[in-house]
């Protein structure tokens, strides 16, 4: 997504939040065809009521009598429709198992927290924010994840959970990552019902999937989409400085208060963390945003385990432009990948043979769009290993391997 982005709105979807303004910026489980329906028979298949010439009492004559369905053409019409209607709600009876299987694993949020900002000579005072999380186990702690600017600012005890039965938790201990708007928050109950996740990033665009949350305030609602589009990494969400993006694109309807809830597919598996929309009216328009799994994942874990996220570092400046005279100058027909222009003395990078004006085609395996798609997938990357990088250099591509360090390392927080 390279280019500018105008006209909308992209507001973190809690109950209180405050509008951003974007600045630039498994296969159906019915299988790959659709239920064929019964069709509608027509032709010598339906008999039609013969014609009635007679005229009423007043001597007039309706001249669209004889194209009328007659009683047995209607009672045929009826059983297809019956039929059709049977294929049709074994398929909603998929969405309906869905919703018996996740509204348990989601939960409603409301947290109390400061007022960030007051008029001059006005006392400081506190607003409520509510949102949504979902529960799970993660380093054999049960925990609820959510976006860290639904909780962000809020006292342990200030913070409310609620489940699906009624029930409502305080948390133990919270962590969170502003880098990417993940929030982990520990619960010392046992009697939870944790969601499945999807082991690495599967989703398609077209998949059809559910969103979880609480818009408005109305708890454990769901709505149904499709995934329009993957690896949005350009919104300007203000303030919050989400730094590492690459956003799950929905029309599933994402409304204030769905923040940190779950986006889920077909099987059950939560795929995103719903976290943005794009909205002229601070309402869903069709356009909302999820982090994907790998990403949630990779920082909860560690959050958890070590009360911080580790971050792979390459030592690169990359081109943020990367033009197509550069990449005609390089012997590229187009300008994809991402293109270096500095290295930083003893970083993995230098360790690694990378010079200026190397392109990275491909990272650890995975094919690069642009330079904060590099950087999206260096994000979540373990540190402590070795990986492959496809670099086009001198008109031809090459193959190197890096050592992975600590961002901690070479910049230290």
């Amino acid at each position: 997504m390279r280019g500018p982005s105008t006209a909308w709105r992209v507001v973190f979807p809690a109950a209180c939040a405050v509008a951003l303004v974007v600045g630039t910026g498994r296969s159906g489980v019915w299988g790959d065809e659709p239920p064929q329906l019964a069709p509608i028979t027509g032709g010598a298949a339906i008999e039609r009521a013969p014609a009635r010439s007679g005229a009423d009492a007043a001597g007039r004559v309706d001249p669209a009598r004889s194209s009328r369905l007659s009683d047995d053409d209607r009672d045929r019409l009826y059983s297809q429709v019956e039929r059709d209607a049977e294929e049709l709600e074994r398929q909603g009876a998929q969405l309906r198992r869905l919703t018996l299987l996740l509204r348990p694993c989601v939960v409603h949020i409301d947290a109390r927290k400061p007022v960030q900002k007051t008029t001059r000579g006005a006392k400081p005072g506190s607003e409520d924010e509510a949102g949504s999380g979902v529960i799970t186990r993660v380093s054999d702690r049960m925990v609820v994840i959510t976006n860290r600017h639904v909780v962000n600012g809020a006292e342990l005890d200030n913070i409310a959970i609620r489940l699906d039965d009624g029930r409502e938790l305080r948390p133990a201990r919270m962590w969170s990552d502003p880098s990417t708007d993940i929030a982990v928050m520990a619960v010392d109950d046992d009697d939870l019902v944790p969601a499945r996740f999807a082991e690495r990033d599967m989703v398609q665009i077209g998949d059809t999937v559910l969103a979880i949350g609480s818009p408005f305030g109305l708890s454990h609602s769901v709505t149904l989409g499709i995934v329009s589009a993957k690896g949005r990494r350009d919104l300007d969400l203000g303030d919050e400085g989400v730094k590492f993006q690459d956003f799950i694109q929905t029309d599933a309807a994402i409304n204030p208060g769905n923040s940190g809830g779950p986006l889920v597919n077909l099987r059950g598996e939560v795929i995103g963390l719903n976290t943005a929309i794009a909205s002229n009216s601070g309402g869903s328009e069709g356009i909302g945003f999820a982090i994907p799994v790998s990403m949630v994942l990779f920082v909860s874990r560690q959050l958890v385990e070590n009360g911080t996220v580790s971050r792979a570092y390459l030592g690169v400046t990359l081109d943020r432009t990367f033009p197509q005279k550069t990449a005609e100058r390089l012997g590229m027909v187009r300008a994809v990948g991402a293109r270096v222009s500095g290295v930083t003395k003893g970083s993995p990078a230098d360790a690694a043979g990378i010079q200026p004006d190397d392109v990275i085609l491909e990272f650890d395996g995975q094919p690069i769009d642009d330079d904060d798609h590099l950087v999206s997938l260096v994000s979540v990357t373990p540190t402590n290993r070795t990986v492959s990088l496809g670099v086009f250099r001198g008109r031809r591509r090459i193959e190197l391997q890096m050592p992975v360090a600590s961002r901690e390392q070479f910049e230290p927080q």
